[in-house]
């Protein structure tokens, strides 16, 4: 599966919560980059400038990091990508490797949210957790590349049939039951993992 959505739309904490109830690895770049920006490894030092400017890391840094986290053994039992595919280029390479492990995205999750609340949000995270690319001219930089650029992505899904936008505005808890309700009417009960309430 993978969930989609603009900055600040909730993709993070919501991936977390559909993760533990379906039982699946989360894979996001974002909390892979931070950490490698704080480790100072050349991945972090490289995706760093990018990332303080409110750019996309360049797809060759990104599809290799995506590539080398499908491989490990603990997606086995199924995954949720967060934060990748944000480019059509991107959507093309997913599909490669995959194919090659003879898999498919079964579901995509787009979040919906206005993006004067997403604004509002994002400096407030930026207050809580001092995050250098978190500011008022870079959030909505980041917002437009979403719509440029993301939003292509989310119509080739929506062209596959595997898309389901779900609101993201409103208490956490509300979101996440309106998430767990789209993943049960894509599953049917005998694909889902145990952990599914």
């Amino acid at each position: 599966m993978l969930i989609i959505g603009p900055p600040g739309s909730g993709k993070g904490t919501q991936a977390e919560r559909i993760s533990m109830r379906l039982g699946v690895v989360t894979i996001s770049t974002g909390d892979t980059f931070r950490a490698n920006v704080k480790g100072g490894t050349p991945l972090g030092v490289e995706a760093k400038k990018y990332l303080d400017a409110g750019d996309f890391v360049p797809d060759s840094v990104t599809n290799k990091m995506v590539r080398d986290r499908l491989s490990e053994p603990d997606v086995g039992n199924g995954f949720l990508l967060d934060g990748y595919p944000r480019t059509t280029a991107q959507v093309d390479y997913l599909d490669q490797i995959l194919a090659k492990a003879n898999e498919r995205l079964d579901l995509v999750l787009q979040l919906t949210a206005d993006d004067d609340e997403l604004v509002h949000r994002l400096l407030g995270r930026a207050q809580d957790k001092g995050r250098s690319d978190d500011n008022d001219v870079v959030i909505r930089h980041r917002l437009d590349l979403y719509h440029e650029q993301t939003e292509a992505v989310v119509a080739n899904y929506a062209e596959r049939g595997i898309l389901t936008r779900v609101e993201g505005s409103g208490a956490v808890d509300e979101v996440t039951d309106r998430l767990m309700r789209a993943v049960s009417a894509s599953f049917s009960p005998t694909t889902l993992m145990p952990a599914f309430p």
